[in-house]
């Protein structure tokens, strides 16, 4: 089990959600705890030899409002995830 955090910028826009949209988000964050690589993160490209990026991407339907973007990165070494941006569309 890895842990997940969301960085200051993400945790200030996740701040600005709807509640479905904040449960969402919250509902992510807590399967990245138990598979930080999952199959339906895309990946994105990385500068650090040692992380990986990802967005996931959450659907209108899932959130109860807008879609949003879930923008983070997976440190090996430390076993954790950081969520780096929070994109919500119109």
């Amino acid at each position: 089990m890895s842990h997940a955090f969301y960085s200051d910028a993400a945790e200030k826009i996740r701040a600005e959600l709807t509640p479905g949209e904040r449960a969402a988000v919250e509902t992510v964050r807590r399967s990245l705890e138990d598979d930080p690589d999952p199959d339906h993160a895309r990946g994105l490209p990385d500068a650090d030899p040692g992380s990986e990026s990802y967005v996931v991407e959450l659907l209108p339907e899932q959130t109860g409002g807008r879609g949003i973007s879930v923008v983070y990165r997976y440190s090996q070494d430390l076993d954790a995830v950081l969520i780096l941006w929070l994109l919500a569309g119109p």
